[in-house]
């Protein structure tokens, strides 16, 4: 198993691709501290099933990226854990859509908060915490839209473009420390959130796929592992486009 043995700390687990990711680290061998805003009665059946099918260790971290308080409370929880960790997911994000025109400062400001400014915050709590052993890999998610544009997507697009940036500084400021950092930049996958897209929108999006589908979050989840894995122990600073060939 690719990660077995490792502990990894995974944001967005409730859903779409980190709810993939947590179920494929935790096949793989991996025990995760799988950070979510709330935890329901299904996220709590998963994790209990998940523990016993593979003898993993999970622990549920709840936060707001909203609340710094609460994200410090979060840390806390797996600082208390003492466990070595080697692996950050940063997965959890908002998107709020519309034109340019229509777009609101309040939009704006809680799609930064949320993709980027909290996560930062938290990234850079969790990597102290790598710094220790001198080894660790992080994994940002990105966008295509981050790379491409996207019509009615400014908000989200630059927030991922963001994390573009952060991944290219991060991984030469980590990497002389032994921490890998990369980021995947998925395309149209079939989440919740791409649920929500007009006929019309997917079909655009559908006739630059070169597959011609969407993509499955157990297919982003599949690239997350290699990249957490010793297997990709000398790749750092990536951009890795997952979008079924839209570039």
């Amino acid at each position: 198993m690719l990660l077995a043995g490792k502990w990894a700390v995974i944001t967005g687990c409730l859903q779409g691709i980190g709810k993939a990711t947590l179920e494929t680290f935790a096949a793989s061998g991996a025990s995760v501290f799988a950070c979510c805003q709330q935890e329901d009665e299904a996220f709590s059946d998963l994790i209990a099933t998940l523990q016993d099918r593979y003898q993993v260790e999970i622990i549920p971290v709840l936060f707001d990226l909203l609340d710094e308080a609460s994200i410090k409370l979060g840390v806390q929880t797996i600082q208390k854990a003492k466990k070595p960790i080697d692996i950050l997911v940063n997965i959890a994000g908002a998107n709020f859509d519309a034109l340019f025109p229509m777009m609101t400062l309040a939009e704006l400001q809680k799609t930064f908060a949320i993709n980027v400014f909290s996560q930062l915050v938290f990234t850079q709590y969790i990597t102290r915490l790598m710094l220790r052993q001198k080894k660790g890999s992080v994994i940002n998610i990105s966008s295509i839209s981050a790379l491409d544009g996207n019509p009615g997507q400014l908000a989200y697009a630059a927030s991922k473009a963001a994390w573009i940036a952060a991944t290219k500084t991060l991984s030469a400021e980590l990497g002389p420390q032994g921490i890998r950092v990369n980021a995947v930049a998925p395309g149209v996958i079939a989440t919740a959130m791409t649920a929500e897209l007009p006929e019309a929108v997917m079909a655009r999006q559908m006739a630059r796929c070169e597959l011609k589908r969407p993509g499955l979050p157990e297919e982003v989840a599949n690239v997350l592992l290699y990249l957490a894995s010793d297997s990709a122990s000398y790749i750092t600073g990536q951009i890795i486009r997952v979008d079924g060939g839209m570039g």
